[in-house]
């Protein structure tokens, strides 16, 4: 099973002219590493002008492909002013798309509801979503488990078992972004709270559905730490910020996380 790396732009760069350059870099990077899927999720007002400087469509050997930041929950009616659509989307060839990501949780005021309705709906629509969870701060008591726990529970809450097929689960601990050395998050960690996740995929969907879903990890992802997250934290891929605008740094991690047989 190929790893996947997700590249998440945020609200950057400032301009298309740079958007494309680091988008054809990523592109060529990603050409030829037969072990890895790389998705690109640019800004909406990107995403129509990189579609057509990939020629309607990736390179054929770049294993890569198209994500969207976010998605409205419901494109039954119309008059959602600046909203953005599954339809709109999949229409520019996105594949991906980010939700729950926690700077939208803490900024936008999104919640376990909202989340859930967007889940349900991208996941209803045939796109595939990488669902974000992770606690705040990492108590010694363990609540922070029960907080992942009841993200998980409501943000999949009647998320038909049949569609989770397309459904990824991003560890985004809020406490490790920023971090790095001794303050950064561990791969033994990382594993352990892997495993919990997957127990609780596991109670909601079945086994082995739950078994299945892709585990991700993005918390302050850098060329040191790729390869202890991947090997040592046996997880699925890397939720990447502000590193995969970095082309030199993004280039390195693609080649780090292909040459992992693990």
């Amino acid at each position: 099973m190929k790893r996947l790396i997700v590249a998440n732009w945020k609200m950057n760069p400032p301009n298309k002219k740079t958007a494309k350059k680091i988008f054809d870099s990523a592109q060529k990077n990603a050409c030829g590493l037969k072990n890895i899927e790389v998705v690109v999720c640019p800004p909406f007002v990107y995403l129509g002008v990189l579609s057509l400087s990939a020629s309607g469509g990736f390179r054929a050997k770049s294993h890569s492909a198209f994500g969207a930041q976010d998605v409205f929950w419901d494109e039954k009616k119309t008059s959602y002013t600046g909203e953005i659509s599954a339809t709109m989307l999949k229409n520019l060839g996105v594949k991906y798309v980010i939700i729950g990501h926690s700077e939208r949780r803490e900024h936008l005021g999104e919640d376990n509801l909202i989340i859930n309705k967007k889940v349900k709906y991208a996941l209803s629509a045939g796109l595939k979503v990488v669902f974000c969870v992770g606690e705040k701060e990492r108590d010694d008591d363990g609540q922070y488990l029960n907080f992942i726990k009841t993200e998980m529970l409501e943000g999949l809450f009647s998320v038909p078992a049949k569609l989770a097929n397309n459904l990824i689960v991003a560890y985004e601990p809020i406490w490790a972004i920023g971090k790095s050395g001794k303050n950064a998050d561990s791969p033994e960690k990382v594993f352990e709270i892997s495993i919990y996740i997957k127990r609780i995929l596991a109670d909601i969907f079945g086994r082995p559905r739950g078994d299945q879903i892709p585990i991700l990890y993005g918390g302050s992802v850098d060329i040191e730490n790729t390869e202890g997250f991947l090997s040592e934290g046996r997880i699925s891929g890397l939720l990447i910020g502000h590193k995969s605008l970095e082309t030199e740094s993004f280039k390195e991690i693609l080649k780090i996380a292909n040459n992992i047989r693990k």
